[in-house]
């Protein structure tokens, strides 16, 4: 009888600590699929979730992150911001552009300067450019013509 009850608390040892391991996992695996960060755009894979254009220019892409970790990609910041129309805006964590001056690089587009110059051509036609500091927006605007927006003055020329 002893070895009986000397065997039954081994095998619950053992299965305690299968469900604990079992445990730390799905703790893992729950913390790891509600990360809320950018992810990297595979040109010429990758579609545009509004357009459904492939996304192919490593210059004007942009991204959308909502609270819940989803990614959104677009082939321009554009098409981000008509997106923007039909989605419930309160749920987005992070909205990302394009670095002009440094292709494949994502910028927190609430912060980016905006050029929009007939000279620089983007996907969808609205020769909109994302820059991460003014000075450089500034530079551009002055070889290549153009206005300059914020954040907040480019969703309100977009509304027009």
């Amino acid at each position: 009888m002893e070895r009986v009850r000397d065997r039954i608390k081994t095998l619950n040892t053992k299965t305690m600590q299968t469900l604990k391991h079992y445990s730390t996992i799905a703790l893992l695996l729950l913390f790891l699929s509600c990360n809320i960060s950018p992810q990297p755009i595979n040109y010429g894979s990758d579609g545009c979730h509004f357009c459904s254009m492939t996304i192919v220019d490593k210059v004007h892409a942009a991204e959308v992150v909502t609270k819940k970790g989803k990614v959104y990609k677009f082939d321009a910041t554009e098409c981000m911001i008509n997106f923007m129309a039909d989605f419930d805006t309160s749920e987005i964590e992070l909205y990302l552009s394009n670095n002009y001056t440094k292709p494949e690089a994502l910028i927190d587009a609430t912060k980016a300067t905006f050029l929009i110059s007939e000279n620089i051509p983007s996907p969808m036609g609205a020769f909109l450019s994302a820059f991460k500091n003014k000075k450089d927006a500034e530079k551009f605007q002055i070889e290549k013509g153009g206005d300059l927006y914020t954040w907040e003055t480019l969703l309100a020329k977009f509304k027009d």
